[in-house]
């Protein structure tokens, strides 16, 4: 029994530490399934020891106190916790409770979506919001009216047949998106990021100035009445639709079913569904639909027995940061991945965990030796949501991103305005055959019969290293390989042989410059007129090309920074790949230099044949006007662009005009 003691008072004390962070700093330690656990362990302990239960016992109250700052409301029906439940064994359990207390009567059903927000309660009289106060500890909450006055979904008045004071349940809320754009802009102000959407918007409705509030992308979902005077229809579905008319807003994920299996049925396929919702939800609410029984079956302890929780399966937990690893993707990113002291997260053992890129470490202030919380996203890739700050020792360590890349050795750039780093060489053997494909793919060098699978036996077999190679192949190399007879072979070897003749163009997209397109690096072509030209371009000469902007020009100049990518030029130069333009060269075109926009309908050509014959006689065409616009050309019906170009100064031609130009160009 001193045992029994003992560990019943370090549950409470821990519960009671957690329930603090919880609802009153909104910066929780531990995930929600391990705080059910405890919770869980502790029901049990004094369910046996019923002798040990006292009045300060996390079982029995709700939530936590309210915030003395904001005023206190009482809250004339108490606005209770539900149980829960995690599996249909217990779902029937409690089915089979509630049957038992009611004998004979049969029961239907409510289904709704758990929202992780924070629960609130609004009581209106003659028509007006009066009051809006938070769950507090059930039975007293923190008066929070102004604050939820600025949720734009919380309605401030309503219809003239509305009850004369009554009072509505409902949960606040943040949806993904809103929840991400929150935490970006608190980053960038410095300020620390929430762990998960229920605490942005418990720290956004609790904030003393209301004109922080209003600035946080809150909604709400109404679940429930809490009390009225006057007549209320009969159920709880019934209920909610009289509210809805009322103008409150409902979840549309609410569902009426008849029996215990249909129940089921709505678990498991929002647990399948549950990364679709806008919201985070961690489990479904099952409310009997009778108010009638409800009142009959009434509450014991601090849950009603008309209602419960099934929970979904925890998708969060808590573990220690070991290290911090880096894989190179196929286009030279270098990805930081966790490395975890292996936890079990919805009963799948997570070693390794996604970061996304070293801003998001830097935004998430995660260092190496921390305690995280981590999450499996989609049910499948789990990843670090962020650090529990309070557990950190000191011993910390701050994460810093290798200046060369570990697959390589070569290069590691982070260009400017970008969140992502990435190794430039072409060579590296994490990103080669992506390269590769891309590089025999129609639009670049067309090399008809190199496919993933000979590109990766190519790779595999060691004969070739960079996309330069292929070149010096012979047809008995091919032959080797499995599957390639001499026939396929000796096609393939003379599709790498036509594809010698390819334009400059085709090349310079060929070599998978970042940023760098088709039209880009038909641009590029027509303007510096050979391989040389552009290799040994400056930035500022870059920036002269119409279209291209600093981001490009920044590509393009670290890519010929790197010796790996000369060497793979210089291999394609020996091989006899061409690396010039034709004779007419793209410099004598009448309109290189000169950029067009084209807006509106023009009558005598289609719009795809107006930018053929600019790009013809050497002339650049893109989607927007800038202040590098030499002329907007204005069919009828012209857009927005008209207006911006007449506020940059950009000439304007008429369709007439520019047939006249085309006219001069062709002399």
């Amino acid at each position: 029994m001193e045992k029994t003691e003992k560990r019943i008072e370090e549950l409470r004390e821990q519960i009671n530490y957690h329930n603090y962070r919880y609802y009153v700093l909104d910066s929780p330690e531990i995930s929600d399934a391990e705080y059910d656990a405890l919770m869980a362990e502790l029901r049990r302990l004094e369910e046996e020891h019923p002798q040990l239960i006292t009045p300060e016992s996390p079982t029995q109250r709700v939530g936590a106190a309210p915030v003395e700052a904001f005023g206190v409301v009482e809250h004339l029906v108490p606005l209770l916790s539900l149980a829960n439940v995690f599996s249909y064994d217990e779902l029937l359990a409690w089915h089979r409770r509630a049957s038992n207390l009611i004998p004979g009567r049969s029961m239907d059903f409510v289904c709704e979506l758990k929202l992780d927000g924070l629960a609130v309660a609004l009581t209106y009289s003659d028509g007006r919001l009066a009051t809006g106060a938070t769950r507090g500890d059930g039975y007293r909450g923190e008066d929070i009216t102004q604050n939820l006055r600025t949720i734009r979904s919380i309605p401030l008045s309503l219809r003239k047949d509305a009850p004369k004071k009554f009072e509505v349940r409902g949960e606040v809320y943040l949806s993904k998106a809103g929840f991400e754009k929150l935490n970006e802009e608190r980053a960038r102000e410095g300020q620390p990021l929430f762990a998960n959407p229920r605490n942005a918007a418990a720290g956004s409705v609790r904030q003393l100035d209301p004109r922080i509030t209003v600035k946080r992308p809150l909604d709400i979902y109404i679940y429930a009445l809490g009390w009225a005077e006057g007549n209320v229809p009969p159920t709880h579905w019934e209920t909610l639709e009289y509210l809805k008319s009322l103008g409150f807003k409902m979840s549309p994920y609410n569902a009426y079913v008849t029996d215990i299996g249909e129940v089921e049925n709505y678990h498991r396929h929002w647990l399948e569904e549950r990364e679709n919702i806008e919201f985070e939800t961690d489990g479904i609410v099952i409310k009997i639909n009778s108010l009638d029984l409800q009142r009959q079956l009434g509450v014991v302890g601090h849950d009603p027995r008309w209602a419960v929780a099934y929970k979904f399966p925890a998708i969060q937990a808590t573990t220690r940061l070991l290290d911090i690893g880096i894989s190179v993707g196929r286009t030279g990113s270098l990805n930081p991945f966790a490395i975890l002291e292996p936890v079990s997260v919805g009963g799948v053992t997570i070693k390794q965990a996604a970061l996304h890129n070293e801003e998001d470490i830097r935004r998430k202030d995660i260092r190496i030796g921390d305690t995280v919380i981590v999450q499996r996203a989609g049910e499948v890739i789990p990843q670090v949501v962020g650090p529990v700050v309070s557990k950190r020792s000191g011993e910390e360590r701050i994460f810093v991103m290798p200046s060369r890349c570990p697959a390589c050795g070569g290069e590691v750039v982070k260009p400017q305005g970008e969140a992502v780093a990435r190794c430039i060489n072409t060579s590296c053997p994490a990103q080669i055959y992506e390269l590769l494909t891309h590089f025999v793919s129609r639009p670049a060098m067309d090399i008809d019969g190199i496919g993933e699978k000979l590109a990766a036996a190519l790779l595999n077999s060691g004969l070739i290293k960079d996309v330069a190679d292929l070149y010096p192949l012979r047809k008995h190399d091919l032959a080797a390989l499995e599957r390639m007879g001499e026939k396929s072979a000796a096609n393939v070897i003379n599709a790498i042989e036509r594809s010698k003749d390819r334009p400059l163009f085709r090349v310079i997209f060929a070599l998978g410059i970042r940023h760098v397109g088709a039209e880009t690096a038909e641009l590029l072509a027509s303007h510096f007129g050979d391989m040389d030209g552009l290799v040994k371009a400056s930035e500022e000469e870059l920036l002269s090309v119409p279209t291209i902007g600093p981001k490009i020009a920044d590509s393009i100049h670290l890519f010929f920074r790197e010796e790996a990518n000369l060497k793979v030029i210089e291999k394609l130069r020996k091989a006899g790949v061409r690396l010039q333009e034709e004779a007419a060269k793209a410099k004598e075109l009448p309109l290189v230099g000169q950029e067009f926009v084209v807006t509106g309908r023009l009558e005598d050509f289609p719009r795809s044949e107006t930018e053929a014959r600019i790009k013809e006689l050497g002339g650049a065409v893109v989607s927007s006007v800038t202040r590098k616009t030499t002329f907007l050309v204005v069919g009828a019906d012209p857009g927005s662009k008209l207006e911006k170009a007449r506020a940059l100064g950009t000439r304007l031609l008429s369709e007439e005009e520019f047939l006249h130009l085309l006219e001069e160009a062709n002399k």
